[in-house]
């Protein structure tokens, strides 16, 4: 086992929790076991709970515990711990949630060499269901076809280019001199597809290394198939979670990367609303979050 310290980078990991200290205590005991030990941990705590603080004493870990006052959501939230982490000399910072966990003790290390070996400044695992761990938590589009399987990337070494942020991400200290940290505007949904976009935008070499994989809960239960399974369209049910995934989308949707996204959701979400739903209410409701989010009206509901 690599003790901290052999290897000259400091790699620093930085957890974002709220209110769920089991999760929290299983993704810190993956951590602890990783084969190439993490340098220090910052668990920053939107909850500011008792449980979760005690949680993370007991890890056995060399760990910040940083409480807020203010739920800061998972965009302010790994804003903070990985500008704290960049403060204690981070050469890597290694960014999670405390609903999901490295696959195994050598993920880490494994994602440490594959930056090495193509000179990565980000590189990401493969996110698999953790009920299913050949099942990706999100499936993957590579070309015309949807990739749902672990498997399916079975011998390759990268995927260029692509990233699901923040599960399992592992940064470079100075590509966030370039991309920057999320944007606490945003709160939570669409801030790691913002960080995504501003790494395509840098000329960054950045990817997915399919060797080594984080378990998360499945992403697909909001997704709602259109045009017979051809296209999809998110709608959670949860009416604070719709208003952030749709303002946020209305934001990304009109920064420069994207724009050309805009009349293609305003044509599969018409379609979903008006025609597979039939709920010109909610439609209504699509059109006005997207404008604010256009407009950078970030209010909170």
């Amino acid at each position: 086992m690599t003790e901290p310290g052999d290897d000259v980078e400091r790699v620093v990991a930085v957890i974002v929790t709220r209110h769920r200290p089991e999760l929290l205590a299983e993704s810190l005991a993956a951590i602890a076991a990783q084969t190439r030990q993490v340098d220090a941990v910052v668990v920053v705590d939107n909850g500011q709970d008792r449980s979760a603080e005690k949680t993370v004493t007991a890890s056995g870990l060399d760990a910040t515990y940083v409480a807020s006052l203010r739920n800061l959501g998972g965009a302010g939230g790994f804003a903070l711990g990985m500008l704290h982490a960049l403060a204690m000399g981070a050469d890597w910072v290694w960014c999670a949630d405390d609903d999901g966990r490295p696959a195994d003790d050598e993920v880490l290390a494994t994602l440490l060499a594959a930056a090495r070996r193509h000179g990565l400044a980000e590189v990401s695992p493969l996110v698999t269901d953790k009920a299913d761990p050949d099942r990706l938590a999100f499936p993957l589009r590579r070309g015309l076809r949807w990739r749902r399987r672990r498997s399916d990337f079975a011998g390759l070494d990268l995927l260029p280019s692509y990233a699901s942020l923040f599960n399992g991400a592992l940064f470079r200290a100075d590509a966030l001199d370039v991309v920057g940290v999320p944007d606490y505007r945003l709160f939570f949904r669409g801030d790691e597809t913002e960080i995504h976009r501003r790494l395509l935008r840098s000329g960054l070499a950045f990817g997915t290394c399919p060797q080594a994989a984080y378990v998360h809960p499945e992403g697909t239960s909001e997704f709602e198939s259109i045009l017979g399974g051809r296209l999809s369209a998110q709608y959670p049910t949860d009416a604070a979670k719709r208003y952030f995934t749709y303002r946020n989308r209305g934001y990304l949707m009109s920064q420069p990367g994207m724009r050309w996204l805009r009349p293609l959701e305003t044509i599969r979400f018409g379609w979903f609303f008006l025609v597979s739903r039939r709920d010109p209410g909610a439609w209504r409701e699509w059109l006005r979050l997207t404008r604010a989010g256009r407009k950078e009206r970030f209010s909170r509901p």
